[in-house]
């Protein structure tokens, strides 16, 4: 089974370009479950800037049907990417270092409030886990984030806060596929129940971006497609929405299929998910890549 979405429903630049949603359809409800009439799955991009409000997460299950799947991407913390601490609910907020509490960015490494962190993440999820919508937790890692054995623990640390949820896994430099260590790397994330999320980026015939290898490491096969615009993805200081500015040809498309029939072969279901968020790039491709694998669309 392959399952198509995007990696988010609603972007700023999607909204504003007028592409997906009808006129009519204008609330948060509204867009919901108008998404959900035409895909059957999505990636939630705000869980990586600020753990989720129960309330919401609560809401996303009532607006969806039985058999919708929210994959969840891991609070930024985690991973350690910096977070804006402003964003931390007031009783975490207090215990930051004061450096930290009026910084633009807080890397936390502090285990014990790591451990808070997690608990309240994991906690947030509960009426999706309830209502059986959650798929995997999306652990993307930064580029700074490289290859070496001390990190194999890092990712397991990950795991255990997450205490038993499904987490996939996405790292964003080329050392971790070095031909000597890739076969390592894969059988690492086997061992240890992790899927392996296969990115689709810019090459640039280096280290700084990973190529596209089609592998499956659990029951979950997980492709994530962000674009190939190679002019932005390492461009500093540019905004986000324009770094993943990319719409897929027929043909790029097409050359996907192939992977991820192959991939159901190992995999019980197999999810490609479209981070290509400007306008409505995301939606096109993901509504054609339902047609090229004989889905249905509305």
């Amino acid at each position: 089974m392959i399952s198509i979405g995007t990696c988010s429903w609603t972007e700023k630049t999607l909204i504003q370009s007028g592409e997906f949603y009808p006129g009519g359809v204008k609330t948060a409800e509204g867009r919901l479950r108008y998404y959900a009439d035409h895909f059957d799955t999505v990636e939630v991009d705000a869980t990586y800037y600020a753990i989720p409000d129960r309330k919401n997460t609560s809401l996303w299950a009532e607006r969806t049907p039985e058999d919708f799947i929210f994959h969840i991407k891991a609070y930024g913390a985690f991973t350690g990417h910096g977070i804006d601490p402003k964003t931390l609910p007031k009783d975490m907020h207090a215990l930051l270092p004061e450096k930290d509490r009026s910084a633009k960015y807080a890397y936390i490494k502090e285990p014990s409030l790591l451990g808070l962190m997690a608990e309240r993440f994991r906690d947030s999820l509960t009426p999706l886990i309830q209502a059986k919508k959650l798929g995997v937790l999306v652990f993307q890692f930064p580029p700074w984030f490289q290859y070496r054995k001390t990190n194999f623990d890092s990712i397991l640390q990950c795991r255990e806060m997450m205490q038993g949820l499904p987490i996939a896994v996405e790292f964003r430099h080329g050392s971790w596929f070095a031909p000597e260590v890739q076969q390592s790397v894969f059988q690492f994330l086997e061992d240890s129940g992790l899927t392996y999320i296969a990115a689709d980026e810019p090459q640039y015939g280096s280290l700084a971006t990973v190529p596209f290898i089609p592998r499956t490491t659990s029951d979950t096969a997980y492709f994530r497609f962000h674009g190939r615009n190679k002019k932005t993805w390492l461009k500093k200081g540019v905004e986000t929405a324009l770094r993943y500015s990319y719409l897929y040809s027929d043909q790029e498309l097409r050359e996907f299929v192939p992977s991820l029939r192959s991939a159901g072969k190992k995999a019980k279901i197999t999810y490609a998910m479209f981070n290509n968020c400007h306008g409505g790039f995301a939606m096109r491709n993901a509504l054609r890549l339902k047609e090229l694998t004989g889905q249905k669309t509305q």
